[in-house]
């Protein structure tokens, strides 16, 4: 057998067992058993249980941003890119739940170096968004110049929270209770929260709070 299929299955195996038993409880026998190798032959591939898991968190953070940014067509409408990229990240966590579950929570779980590769990944679809919301505020400038702009700092924040936003979606949608709701599903919920926000935000229109006792209102 090829090494590259050979090394594939492996991984595959790994990736099975750690997410269902976290880095510390996952066995290099029943990885092995598993992906129907001998444990010697694990370890010429792979060399040790840690480097094994770093190559596991590699390919599946790979993997889920090359199908976020396959997904977006440059030269779009804003919210179409967004719609399509979290459609594309919905349907990618739903359809490898198990490499999900490696990056979301295991990774993050055991501590570093495992938590800063996820960190790596979370940075870079904050970029892929950030460069999305720079694009809306661009085209909001010209279609009504003269409105207040969005700043550095509030464009990474809306960054930031939304991925956060579409990171906490993906584990309810893939959790245990109840009839898991379909990409198209999980992504309409986010759009209807973040892009109804983002469009009043790039258009200039703000919430502010104002007096005192909690009264505020919309500007």
């Amino acid at each position: 057998m090829p090494r590259e299929v050979r090394e594939r299955q492996m991984i595959d195996a790994a990736v099975r067992v750690f997410a269902r038993c976290g880095y510390s409880a996952a066995s290099m026998d029943e990885i092995a058993e598993l992906a129907g190798a001998s444990k010697p032959l694990l370890y010429l591939y792979l060399n040790s249980k840690e480097e094994l898991f770093g190559t596991c968190i590699r390919r599946e953070a790979e993997a889920l941003l090359g199908a976020v940014r396959s997904a977006v067509e440059p030269h779009t409408p804003a919210d179409r890119r967004l719609w399509d990229g979290l459609r594309a990240f919905f349907a990618h966590t739903a359809a490898h739940p198990e490499g999900w579950a490696v990056l979301s929570c295991r990774a993050r779980t055991h501590g570093e170096p495992f938590d800063r590769m996820v960190a790596g990944l979370r940075e870079e679809i904050v970029e892929v968004v950030v460069r999305l919301i720079e694009e809306a505020a661009e085209e909001a400038d010209e279609a009504a110049p003269g409105r207040v702009p969005l700043n550095g700092r509030e464009v990474t924040g809306l960054a930031h929270a939304l991925v956060g936003a579409a990171e906490s979606l993906a584990g309810w949608a893939n959790g245990p209770a109840g009839a898991a709701p379909s990409a198209k599903e999980t992504a309409e919920t986010l759009m209807n929260v973040a892009w109804v926000g983002l469009e009043n935000l790039v258009s200039g229109r703000r919430w502010q709070a104002v007096g005192v006792g909690g009264v505020v209102k919309s500007a």
